[in-house]
């Protein structure tokens, strides 16, 4: 039987990566319920998701020099592979009712060391699979994966945690990422030609450098990760925040709800690109994206509920799916496929550079500065305190108020640099893929 190809490939994948992903996000709901109940601590649960960014910032040089240089197949069996055996290890620890917190540590440190080669080598092998007139839909199409697994991973895993304990749940997720090597076995993806990076440094040490020498000649595409790096820095601080928010009001399984409603805007983007392609200027479709989150934040932090959070996060990750939809396709076109491996992944170091450091500074942010403001008898009790309420998770709210102002002004200075507002005019498209269709 002759192996998927072209398109057909690129579907096959993308379904063996949304079954991961779905396993993937059962792990996430599961293991932050557990801690944070555990600890009912903001920056011990903050922490938990330090190890989960930091190692991608470290390692996406060395990745992408990796990703070029072999088969872009083979890396991603083989990122995949790791992250199950992380997982499994946890799964067996649990069971014998040996898990500590620093074992959560090493787990998530290798699995998301696998996803430092996983991403450049899947986004890599998108350009070389499907059509440079299709890549809105295809990035759409991928977006769709990762908020199915969104929405329908904390509604099962809320329900499984009961019948089948932490120990099933991982389980779950092992077999999921044995369900993805398996889909990547059937199918093949071309070696780009070397000839499409004219005057590269062949040695490993020139490699490494190569993403960011690259981004250096090209101004315009380092203003727009420095963009992202921002914005970046607000969803990390959010991530780490929705989940004690809504803890202090509402229940474990409410969380759950919250957390489907929100992957269901996620969900609405995903589809919504996968069928329309998106703008034709991509940076007018990031831009408009990236105003409406912050104007979301800062409208939307006042007296919080269970149903206002779900909307804002439905609302936010809804426009997450316009910007990184634009994004991808924008750098798959303005990039070479030969030199898309260190490049993505130079990309993917810069633009998380952000997430480590709001994962250091989410928890004692929210412990120590904001939930004291507004505890009863706080400095801000008395003025904002009759707006927002007194009490525990009032001073997160507060700090998501913040959060909108900062995004605002993120994109603002981005907005004014001339370089990024003129990328798609002064940087030709270099897609090279097979025009061929891509079905809807």
């Amino acid at each position: 039987m002759r192996a998927p190809r072209g398109v057909a490939a690129f579907l096959v994948i993308c379904g063996g990566q949304m079954v991961s992903l779905f396993g993937t996000g059962l792990t996430a709901f599961a293991l932050g319920v557990w801690i944070y109940q555990r600890t009912g601590s903001v920056t011990q649960y903050s922490t938990i998701l330090l190890f989960n960014v930091l190692p991608p910032v470290l390692l996406s040089p060395v990745a992408g020099a990796l990703v070029d240089r072999f088969d872009r197949r083979r890396v991603i069996i083989a990122s995949d592979c790791a992250a199950g055996l992380a997982t499994l290890t946890l799964a067996l620890l649990f069971f014998s009712g040996r898990l500590a917190i620093w074992h959560i540590y090493v787990a998530l440190s290798v699995s998301s060391s696998a996803q430092a080669f996983r991403w450049p080598a899947l986004s890599a092998s998108m350009t070389l699979l499907v059509p440079g007139r299709q890549l809105g839909r295809a990035s759409g199409l991928m977006q769709m994966g990762v908020a199915t697994a969104q929405v329908l991973a904390p509604l099962a895993a809320g329900a499984l945690l009961g019948p089948l304990g932490m120990a099933g749940v991982l389980g779950i997720d092992f077999t999921t990422f044995l369900f993805a090597v398996l889909t990547l076995l059937t199918v093949r993806i071309p070696r780009p030609a070397a000839a499409a990076a004219p005057g590269e440094v062949r040695s490993l040490g020139g490699e490494l450098a190569y993403g960011w020498h690259y981004l250096r000649r090209h101004p315009g595409l380092l203003a727009l990760l420095c963009l992202f790096a921002g914005s970046n820095f607000t969803m990390g601080l959010l991530t780490v925040l929705i989940t004690p928010l809504v803890l202090s009001f509402a229940s474990p399984r409410v969380l759950g709800t919250v957390l489907s409603v929100a992957g269901s805007g996620l969900l609405l983007g995903g589809i919504v690109m996968a069928v329309w392609g998106g703008p034709r200027r991509r940076l007018a479709g990031i831009s408009c994206a990236l105003l409406a989150q912050s104007l979301v934040l800062l409208l939307g932090g006042w007296r919080i509920s269970a149903p206002q959070v779900a909307a804002m996060a439905f609302v936010f990750l809804g426009c997450y799916s316009v910007i990184n939809t634009c994004s991808q396709a924008l750098w798959q076109s303005k990039v070479a496929a030969a030199v898309q491996g260190r490049v993505f992944a130079t990309r993917q170091m810069v633009a998380l550079s952000a997430l480590p450091l709001s994962r250091i500074v989410a928890g004692p942010l929210a412990d120590r500065v904001f939930e004291p403001l507004l505890a009863p008898g706080g400095r801000l009790a008395g003025t904002l305190g009759r707006i927002l309420g007194t009490g525990p998770g009032r001073g997160i709210e507060l700090l998501i108020i913040v959060l909108g102002l900062f995004n605002l002004l993120v994109l603002a200075l981005a907005w004014s640099y001339p370089r990024l507002r003129l990328l798609e005019d002064e940087m030709p498209d270099l897609t090279t893929a097979r025009e061929a269709p891509l079905p809807a």
